[in-house]
């Protein structure tokens, strides 16, 4: 990783110039450094090195208008806005939706490129070029630092919708009205910044009454994960996940499971924590080290297994996405709180090599990593 002056991106007619105030770090930025992932491909899939196509990361972007383009008629130079990093049909302003844009999956769109990830010049920069569509107004209540989080939280509405969608052909679900159906006890595995966000989702949002176990072996996030609703946390250091859950189900088992660890370990244990038809989430990315023959176990006892990628969702009247409209809406209402979420802030880009590396992340304290330039 470096530092380096780069030539400003041409800015189009329909784009604006946005100077950045506030970026997450996120566990994807770290996969990709670490050389465990790389999404910026070739037409045939094929991954381009980075000695070829060095990468700008950052895709949890708030920031600042600094620029519009000719044709930008709804935002104004010093709007504060979040952004959409994902480009999709309505971001080329193409004449026809393709499928996936036409039925709220844009994250698949058929021309998808993905701002820090996919190629395309991420936040961890001064000023990024984006278009108008991609950017949401924001209040100026929220800090950068805090509305930065948008996008993740926009990735957990999501993926509930996902789970929600799938839920005609599942045995138990979350708000079924028949109580022989309804999921008594759900399992967060891991209480990093997805999971804490999926914790504050399940109680403030959907209104989920029954129970919420967590498996966590960070006392800090433990602790948050107390402060935001968790009925009981299991540490997986001192205490047999599933012992521990057996104990706290009365052998019953979990019916919802959400993996937001991207530990490879939580498909070993998978047999003995869920339900037969159980539904598990599989939400966090990196799993290594474990050989896929797991699954024999997993399948035998016929989940239903959805994995969900990215904020996808409809678009406003305007064009732009609804999912994050939503995701700022409940950081801004309060109702979602990521200010003890935020652990560590960055305030200059000579700091991110630092934040990069291992010391900060491996702290005691640390949840969530947040550059916010001042």
């Amino acid at each position: 990783m470096a530092i380096r002056d780069i030539g400003d991106p041409e800015v189009g007619p329909r784009d604006v110039v946005v100077r950045v105030t506030g970026v997450g770090l996120c566990g994807t930025d770290f996969h990709i450094f670490e050389g465990h992932a790389n999404y910026h491909t070739d037409r045939l899939g094929r991954p381009v090195p980075f000695e070829v196509s060095p990468q700008v990361l950052g895709h949890e972007v708030a920031g600042v208008i600094e620029a519009t383009g000719a044709d930008v008629r709804d935002l104004k130079v010093g709007d504060a806005v979040v952004l959409d990093q994902g480009r999709n049909c309505l971001s080329a302003a193409a004449p026809h939706l393709c499928e996936y844009c036409a039925t709220g999956d844009s994250h698949q769109c058929e021309t998808y490129g993905e701002h820090g990830i996919t190629g395309l010049q991420g936040g961890l920069a001064e000023i990024l070029v984006i278009p108008a569509v991609n950017a949401v107004r924001r209040g100026r209540t929220l800090p950068a630092e805090q509305a930065a989080l948008t996008e993740p939280l926009a990735c957990i509405i999501h993926a509930q919708d996902a789970v929600r969608s799938a839920s005609a052909s599942a045995r138990y679900r979350l708000q079924a009205s028949d109580a022989s159906a309804r999921v008594r006890t759900v399992l967060i595995a891991g209480a990093g910044p997805a999971g804490l966000l999926f914790l504050q989702h399940l109680r403030q949002v959907i209104g989920f009454e029954g129970r919420i176990l967590v498996s966590e072996p960070n006392a800090t996030r433990q602790e948050l994960a107390r402060q935001y609703g968790a009925d009981a946390v299991i540490g997986p250091v001192a205490d047999d996940v599933v012992e521990a859950t057996l104990t706290l189900t009365a052998g019953r088992r979990v019916e919802y499971l959400v993996d937001a660890s991207g530990s490879a370990q939580v498909f070993v244990q998978m047999p003995g924590l869920i339900r037969k038809q159980a539904t598990v989430l599989l939400y966090a990315h990196g799993q290594s080290g474990v050989d896929l023959g797991v699954l024999n176990t997993v399948m035998f006892r016929e989940p239903q297994l959805v994995s969900p990628v990215g904020a996808s969702g409809g678009f406003d009247a305007d064009g732009r996405p609804s999912v994050y409209r939503q995701s700022l809406e409940l950081l801004e209402s309060g109702r979602v709180d990521v200010s003890r979420i935020v652990t560590h802030r960055y305030d200059a880009l000579e700091d991110i090599p630092r934040a990069f590396g291992s010391e900060d992340r491996r702290a005691a304290d640390y949840v969530k990593a947040v550059y916010a330039p001042v």
